[in-house]
């Protein structure tokens, strides 16, 4: 049985526009710069931290569980001299399910359509075999590279450095140390990015962040509470999809959502007692949404269960988990 959000209540808050695709795209002038720097790395070393803080705003959800990305996600930052397209990708590892194949797959056909690869890493301890495994894919894919250490700020030891450097240095890799969090770094990170592009167009008009639709941000923005505020194996067994969107209020916008699990036993984590637990997700992913459209939100929020949905393609396929080309 599906159990509704019980919240109902809105606060307006500070806007972050993501509007249509739309808007005017210029003539570049002579000597600019664009292309595709797709973004990969071992999970949880702030790939989407680094994705929200260079445009501006945040477009890609950010918690401590693993696997957090799933899908393939565009951001765009547009700069006097350079329009670069941010690939935000999937941590690489080994998949244990249909759905890790799709994202490992997702996350390779990304690097292998770069311009440029950015191998970010996490600078706060020491290279490991992970970061061997990735630095294959990205030698395998033949593009130009960057070793990107970040979490500069909870370094403790500059002696980390060596194995990355090491890396970079066996592949005549560049390599740019930078905080993701603080911004520390970061102008010469994006020196480096627009160097390795060749002269290019517009690609997109340039006050867009992103090429997904809000519909997708709203779900990734829900999902991102859960990763949050559940523990176990609830997040991994998460999917969302948006039913419903209703705009006709001019003062509020309606959505109503399903969040998918795989067992009874996650439904109920889910719901809390007394729905406390779906009361606090969708109190604060209301209070995210609201930041998207700025404007008021009244979400309504269903739990399913759908059995094994991470090892059934036409589910996968459902919920929006493809390989993308």
């Amino acid at each position: 049985m599906s159990t509704p959000d019980p919240t109902l209540e809105s606060i307006a808050e500070p806007s972050s526009d993501l509007s249509a695709l739309g808007g005017t795209i210029p003539i570049a002038p002579e000597g600019f710069r664009s292309g595709f720097a797709t973004i990969v790395g071992r999970p949880n070393v702030g790939k989407s931290t680094l994705l929200n803080g260079l445009v501006g705003q945040k477009v890609a959800i950010v918690s401590p569980t693993a696997q957090t990305t799933r899908n393939r996600l565009q951001g765009i930052l547009t700069l006097p001299t350079a329009q670069i397209i941010l690939v935000d990708t999937p941590g690489i590892h080994k998949p244990h399910h249909a759905l890790g194949e799709v994202l490992v797959k997702n996350a390779q056909n990304a690097l292998n359509s770069a311009d440029v690869a950015l191998m970010v890493v996490d600078g706060s301890v020491a290279a490991g075999r992970g970061d061997e495994f990735v630095a294959r894919w990205v030698e395998a894919a033949g593009v130009p590279a960057i070793v990107g250490i970040n979490k500069a700020d909870l370094q403790t030891d500059e002696a980390l450095d060596e194995g990355y450097r090491a890396i970079a240095a066996d592949h005549g890799w560049g390599i740019a140390k930078f905080s993701a969090t603080t911004g520390e770094g970061i102008e010469e990170l994006l020196s480096q990015i627009v160097s390795r592009l060749d002269p290019g167009p517009y690609y997109y008009p340039p006050d867009l962040v992103t090429d997904r639709p809000e519909r997708f941000v709203m779900g990734e923005l829900i999902r991102e509470q859960i990763l949050l505020h559940t523990r176990e194996e609830v997040p991994h067994s998460v999917a969302i999809s948006v039913e419903r969107v209703d705009e006709s209020d001019p003062k509020l916008t309606r959505i109503q959502a399903a969040i998918h699990v795989e067992r009874d036993s996650q439904k109920g984590i889910l719901i809390g007692k007394g729905g406390s637990m779906l009361k606090l997700i969708g109190t604060a992913a209301r209070q995210q949404i609201q930041r998207l459209i700025d404007g008021k939100v009244h979400l309504e929020l269903f739990v399913n269960v759908r059995p094994n949905w991470r090892q059934s393609r036409s589910r996968l396929q459902e919920f929006g988990y493809r390989v993308e080309e």
